[in-house]
């Protein structure tokens, strides 16, 4: 009987230790360069928010008091950001979770804002006023450069060894499913601008067309089977962040063909084709990229 006991514990301790190590680790160190990677993508977000907005508030003259209140919270967003790239320390930082926190919320809040601005005009939520109201883009690409900060604070403060969580949510998978509804919603605002641009010009139809195969993608990723390497989901990723830079210089072209090209520039940047938008392709990208890397650390994260 004592033998028979014996055996069994022998046994469970071995199938324990087998589990033990089988079990997913990520090294701290692999934590914080993943934690970085998102900081690096809240900055991106954050100063495409903090240009786009500076430059269609200042045409709007700031008649709005509330107006000032994207640029303080995208500033301090990317300056936070910048401050989390730079720092190689395990740990959430509080002061970078408040900032983050409150840039989302007034994310949150800018688009109730733009939403009420549309609905308003004669005639409500009709394809015109979306086409000339206040775009519900940016303040959207502001929650989403605060919560990619916060994801990133939380891999950050992940304890060694486990797997990184987000909302009681495996942070990988959370990162990359906010990731591909981000690219789907700038999408919309891309398609929506461009559609009332006739699409003129052939290349318009990239902004509606790659990173829609992104966010695909990466939804796949979010929900799919785990797997070690994603080089098609990868290379997509890279290509929608490449188009991001690329289009800043199609928007700086288009303005160029205004009357007055850059010699009117302090009106043709404002009414032409905004410079700031294509880079929020490059940082929603730039964080598909980050939950990939946890993904490769981790296939349950």
């Amino acid at each position: 009987m004592k033998g028979g006991k014996a055996m069994s514990n022998r046994r469970w301790l071995t199938t324990t230790s087998a589990r033990l190590a089988n079990a997913p680790t990520v090294d701290a160190d692999a934590a914080v360069t993943a934690a970085r990677r998102l900081n690096r993508a809240a900055g991106m977000l954050a100063a495409s928010v903090l240009a786009d907005s500076g430059l269609e508030h200042y045409r709007g003259a700031f008649h709005d008091r509330a107006m000032v209140a994207p640029l303080v919270a995208a500033s301090l967003s990317l300056a936070a950001s910048g401050h989390g790239v730079g720092d190689a320390r395990r740990g959430a930082h509080a002061a970078r979770d408040v900032t983050y926190l409150l840039a989302a919320a007034t994310g949150v809040a800018g688009l109730g804002f733009h939403l009420y601005n549309v609905g308003k005009r004669p005639g409500g939520y009709s394809w015109l006023n979306l086409f000339y109201a206040a775009p519900v883009g940016a303040p959207a690409a502001l929650v989403l450069s605060g919560l990619l900060g916060y994801f990133a604070e939380r891999v950050r403060d992940n304890p060694p060894g486990t797997t990184p969580r987000v909302f009681d949510l495996p942070a990988g998978r959370a990162t990359a499913a906010l990731a591909s509804i981000g690219l789907l919603g700038t999408v919309g605002e891309a398609g929506l601008l461009h559609f009332r641009g006739a699409y003129q010009d052939p290349f318009m139809f990239l902004p509606v067309t790659v990173p829609p195969v992104a966010a695909a993608l990466l939804a796949n990723t979010a929900r799919g089977t785990a797997r070690r390497h994603r080089r098609f989901t990868r290379f997509f990723l890279r290509l929608t962040a490449s188009l991001g830079i690329l289009g800043v210089g199609f928007h700086a072209l288009g303005v160029a063909r205004n009357m007055g090209g850059w010699r009117n520039w302090r009106q043709n940047v404002q009414n032409g084709p905004p410079l700031p938008a294509p880079p929020s392709f490059t940082g929603l990208a730039m964080a598909g990229l980050a939950a990939l890397g946890l993904l490769e650390d981790d296939a349950d994260a």
